[in-house]
């Protein structure tokens, strides 16, 4: 199926329409399922997320613009990111929790290691006021607290190619800044 009749079946599902929804299904859901399993690597898991997948589709249709992108790219950005954030909402578990006391910390850092950090983190800082507010804070919202790009997009009203672009741009200056 084509990326203009991919469109028109999103746009027609955006409008509440049972058939499109069917048609967009059955031509999509293969490639949605194989990003699923790709990334949950396991196939209870991964046919569990496209049903939920689908439902984002049917719930946020209305958003999807044909000219900021392939459709397919849209439905594939729900479902990596839909997949992914049920990896993230997985805790580890430890088996047995004499196995838990036995791993070794190697979170603690020695006093040197510390001024280092602490060093490192004000650079950082630096740098991020650099950075225009709205920018700096896609930044933080994305790489530090784990939001995907569409859902920064959702947040902040604008298009997901401007989020890509924003975040691409500031890492950018934030390295350049870093080397200084």
């Amino acid at each position: 199926m084509q990326n203009n009749e991919i469109a028109a079946l999103i746009n027609r599902v955006a409008i509440g329409d049972r058939k499109a929804f069917a048609a967009l299904y059955s031509a999509t859901s293969p490639k949605l399922f194989s990003i699923c399993l790709r990334i949950l690597k396991d196939r209870a898991d991964a046919e569990e997320a496209l049903q939920e997948i689908y439902v984002r589709v049917w719930q946020r249709s209305r958003t999807f613009a044909v000219d900021t992108g392939s459709p397919l790219a849209w439905l594939a950005a729900i479902a990596r990111n839909h997949a992914i954030d049920i990896l993230r909402a997985r805790k580890p578990v430890a088996e047995d929790l004499d196995d838990a006391y036995d791993l070794a910390d190697d979170g603690i850092l020695n006093p040197e290691q510390q001024v280092a950090m602490a060093d490192e983190g004000r650079r950082i800082d630096n740098c991020m006021q650099e950075l225009d507010s709205v920018h700096a804070g896609a930044v933080r919202r994305a790489y530090v607290e784990g939001l995907s790009y569409l859902e920064l997009a959702e947040e902040l009203k604008v298009p997901l190619n401007t989020v890509r672009t924003w975040l691409r741009r500031s890492l950018l200056k934030l390295r350049e800044c870093m080397q200084r």
